[in-house]
């Protein structure tokens, strides 16, 4: 017997309350959006040098711009889900409370890394504007590319202060059912 349209409403603001991060839609579009320039770039530069023996100049230094923002848009998300990297011989080992208050602490430590990030390339961003650095491949302005260091590390940040109020709210029963939902 399948779930009414109601019962699988109530069922997805259950899982919210659980721990569930509300919205991704950000990050799962810009992911969409890189990879798809990323393969749009990298075929036409093949095109070319296959017909011509020349390639682009600016395919490489789009294509560097364009990973280093999947994998902090990728890592944003990782955060906000809760799948980013952890020693699980000690985040999984010993009582609900300890695991929990780990996972607290993991959260709150990206959060201040990550906002030390965007405080630190701040000077950076303002450099390159200031001094007008100019990109090597195609001879933009470099601030175009490294202003998103702090607006991304910023994002990142933001997901994991989230994450961190989501494990406070959590009891430890909350956090070990999450878990048992986890596991294949």
């Amino acid at each position: 017997m399948s779930p009414t349209p109601t019962e699988e409403h109530q069922g997805s603001q259950e899982q919210r309350r659980q721990g569930e991060p509300r919205s991704l839609r950000l990050e799962d579009w810009c992911v969409v959006v890189a990879m798809a320039l990323l393969a749009l770039i990298t075929f036409a530069n093949v095109l070319v040098r296959y017909f011509t023996d020349a390639s682009f100049a600016w395919t490489e230094e789009i294509s560097v711009f364009l990973m280093i923002v999947l994998a902090m848009v990728g890592g944003s998300a990782a955060i906000a889900r809760d799948t980013h990297i952890r020693i699980e011989f000690f985040a999984e080992g010993g009582s609900a409370r300890r695991r929990r208050r780990l996972a607290q602490l993991g959260a709150a430590l990206v959060a201040l890394l990550f906002a030390f990030v965007a405080v630190i390339s701040i000077r950076m961003v303002w450099d390159d504007f200031r001094f007008e650095e100019t990109s090597p491949g195609i001879g933009v302005p470099q601030w175009w590319y490294s202003i998103w260091l702090p607006v991304l590390s910023a994002l990142m940040s933001v997901r994991a202060i989230g994450l961190y109020r989501r494990r406070s709210r959590q009891s430890d029963a909350q956090y070990l059912a999450r878990d048992e939902r986890r596991a294949p």
